[in-house]
């Protein structure tokens, strides 16, 4: 029996039972940044009457995003595969990361977005290991899938988890420092 031919770089990449993309690519992008947008909307419009910063907001809506958005279309992923076939391809290394992902990152964004909207304490220490492990890449096979599906889709997956770590990392300094302001004030009394 043979395969049905993909789009996918190496050519002679096996994968057996594959389904050809049944949607064009501007469906899926437009259901994809349709459906985003929504969710963002949602999570922005619920912080609303709370007394909540901006950038605290745009940070609960993207750790919901993070959680939620990938789960909507297989289609998606499909399409990203044309710029790295390691996802189509069922890669190990891959599988274990988006594992990970899915596992222990999907449900901490979620708890991201409770700490913030609660201002729990742990907070930035949360952010800052969920970015971290945010911060994996991979590679592309021609010039149009890396501008447009690793620069211009993943960038934000490197550009946000950055600045999430550099404010994280401030802000856990800030409370240590504070705290061993207190305690040193403490010990001259």
């Amino acid at each position: 029996m043979e395969e049905a031919a993909h789009p996918y770089v190496p050519k002679d990449l096996k994968l057996p039972g594959y389904v050809p993309i049944s949607m064009s690519m501007s469906s899926i992008l437009s259901v994809y940044l349709a459906s985003s947008l929504f969710v963002v909307t949602l999570v922005w419009f619920l912080f609303v009457g709370r007394k909540k910063g901006k950038l605290d907001k745009l940070l609960m809506c993207w750790w919901f995003f993070n959680d939620n958005t990938s789960c909507y279309l297989a289609e998606v992923w499909k399409e990203y595969s044309k710029g790295d076939s390691r996802y189509v391809g069922r890669d190990s290394a891959v599988i274990a990361v988006e594992g990970i992902t899915a596992v222990i990152e999907g449900p901490a964004s979620l708890l991201a977005v409770y700490a913030i909207a609660k201002g729990k304490s742990y907070s930035y220490v949360l952010q800052l290991a969920i970015s971290l492990g945010q911060l994996y890449g991979c590679l592309a096979t021609s010039s149009f899938y890396y501008y447009s599906y690793y620069i211009g889709a993943n960038g934000w997956w490197v550009l946000i988890p950055l600045l999430i770590s550099y404010r994280s990392w401030n802000k856990i300094c800030e409370a240590a420092a504070n705290g061993v302001e207190t305690k040193m004030k403490k010990k001259i009394r």
